[in-house]
């Protein structure tokens, strides 16, 4: 069985050509190109904005043409993360593989995240079996990064009133608000120093963390690979003298980071107590991560004298503020039970040319004033360590409106087909709804999508059977939609 042997065929046969298309964040080229060659093939009217972004737009079925126009909207780039570091994402495609239920990559991201919103989009607009008001399929350049493309959305772009936000990852559940949040970077400058020859040098490895998406994963309490790094170097430097010559760890400032190395040197006499040291560490965090994760790898091995080390000032700083940087949720919600409200997230920590070492940190929150005192308290540490600290610009939250009528329909919608009434939630990550609403403050909004686990991650997988309601739910909106008056 391949893909396209799923169910709908329509909807998979599509999604299986965008898997094909190499589509990372800032270079959606190519992805953008294949949009305007599918709007031709089918005679599909298309525009696109100085940004990138893309709208297709289809008529109403003849009789429906007094119906609200639903904009259905979706993003085109994909977190690119893989296993093989070697994997080129610039111009490789997927590789899908279909393990009972679930459809899942073979070593990398999926990118169903939000390649099944762009496929539902374009399913609904070539399947000239549905009926529908006027429709507008919006896809957006450089979601996963910045939200570059609904910050930047070009004036007349989307005409209509109801949003369908396709970028959700839970089957019988519609989201009616997300978290708004902000990247925070640390800049450290450091001087070389000669690498003491009297030193060993050891290299710590930390890797194969499931990771996960630092919005809707941060709440099931994965490692993150730079905390365990930062401990660890900690708890050697509070009793030895500890030369930093190499740091790396994490990659994307929205994926919680599942690996993190660095290359270290102590006195030759205490080598000893290093390989000690780690066992208990090792020990410790197989314990404490019972359960959650079963794939991690520490690992620790001798390596070569390295050409230079981070003067020890730095790097002593560095280190402690990498101990006490907050990683992880904040604090919960008191409106919706089990939302996660504010978290931070310990993004990556990267060696940069001209002697720079750039910690990233990415906060989210459903209440702004939360999202910028996690922010400030986390530029307050970096400060103390003697950091360079910026913020972005940010981006806002969606604020829930349970008056929302687009909302009732999509609920009905899902019980009539499926039997079952969907819960209505908010997440804890950042759509574009809330960039959306600031520029069309009319919009009524509803966000929603099959099943996906581990996304932004290579464990990311999709559960077949929730995208066959995910297309029935869809369908079933516009058809009720198309009834509505303007």
């Amino acid at each position: 069985m391949t893909i396209k042997d799923l169910k709908p065929a329509l909807v998979f046969g599509i999604f299986d050509e965008i898997t094909k298309v190499p589509r990372p964040s800032k270079k959606e080229g190519k992805i953008r190109q294949f949009l305007l060659d599918f709007a031709a093939a089918h005679n599909i009217a298309v525009k696109t904005d100085e940004i990138g972004n893309v709208v297709m737009c289809k008529p109403a079925t003849p009789g429906k043409e007094g119906a609200p126009t639903v904009i259905m909207q979706a993003h085109m780039d994909m977190v690119c993360e893989s296993n093989d570091k070697s994997f080129d994402f610039d111009n490789s495609p997927i590789k899908t593989v279909i393990d009972g239920e679930w459809l899942r990559a073979e070593g990398t991201t999926l990118g169903a995240d939000n390649g099944i919103g762009m496929a539902g989009a374009l399913a609904a607009l070539v399947d000239d079996s549905l009926v529908h008001g006027p429709l507008e399929a919006l896809f957006t350049v450089d979601e996963e990064t910045g939200l570059t493309g609904a910050n930047n959305l070009g004036d007349g772009m989307i005409t209509g009133n109801i949003l369908l936000n396709l970028d959700s990852e839970d089957d019988a559940e519609i989201f009616i608000g997300c978290a708004g949040g902000v990247d925070t970077t640390c800049s450290f400058s450091y001087h070389r120093s000669v690498a003491p020859t009297d030193f060993h040098y050891f290299k710590l490895d930390i890797s194969n963390g499931l990771g996960g998406h630092s919005g809707g994963d941060i709440h099931l309490g994965r490692a993150n690979a730079n905390k365990l790094l930062a401990r660890f170097l900690w708890t050697l430097s509070a009793n030895h003298d500890l030369s930093l010559a190499e740091i790396d760890g994490g990659n994307l400032r929205n994926a919680i980071p599942r690996a993190a190395h660095a290359v270290f040197g102590i006195e030759k006499m205490r080598k000893e107590d290093v390989r000690v040291a780690f066992n208990h560490f090792v020990a410790d965090v197989e314990n404490e991560y019972k359960g959650i994760e079963p794939t991690l790898k520490l690992d620790l091995e001798s390596v070569d004298r390295p050409e230079f080390c981070v003067d020890s000032t730095t790097s002593s700083k560095l280190i402690k503020a990498l101990y006490c940087a907050p990683h992880g949720v904040i604090s919960m919600s008191r409106d919706l039970e089990g939302l996660v409200e504010t978290s931070t997230n310990l993004a990556s920590v990267k060696m940069k040319g001209d002697n720079e070492i750039l910690v990233t940190t990415s906060q989210r929150s459903s209440v702004e004033s939360r999202k910028w005192d996690i922010a400030n308290q986390v530029e307050a540490l970096f400060t103390l360590a003697g950091a360079a600290v910026s913020h972005g610009d940010g981006y806002p939250g969606w604020a829930p409106n349970m008056d929302s009528q687009i909302m009732k329909i999509a609920s009905e919608a899902y019980e009539e087909l499926y039997g079952v009434r969907p819960a209505i939630k908010a997440i804890h990550a950042g759509l574009e709804c809330g960039l959306f609403l600031q520029k069309y403050p009319h919009l009524d909004m509803v966000s929603f999508g099959p099943t996906l686990q581990g996304v932004h991650s290579p464990s990311e997988r999709m559960f077949i059977p929730a995208v066959e309601r995910y297309w029935g739910q869809l369908t079933r909106i516009l058809e009720k939609v198309a009834d509505l008056k303007k």
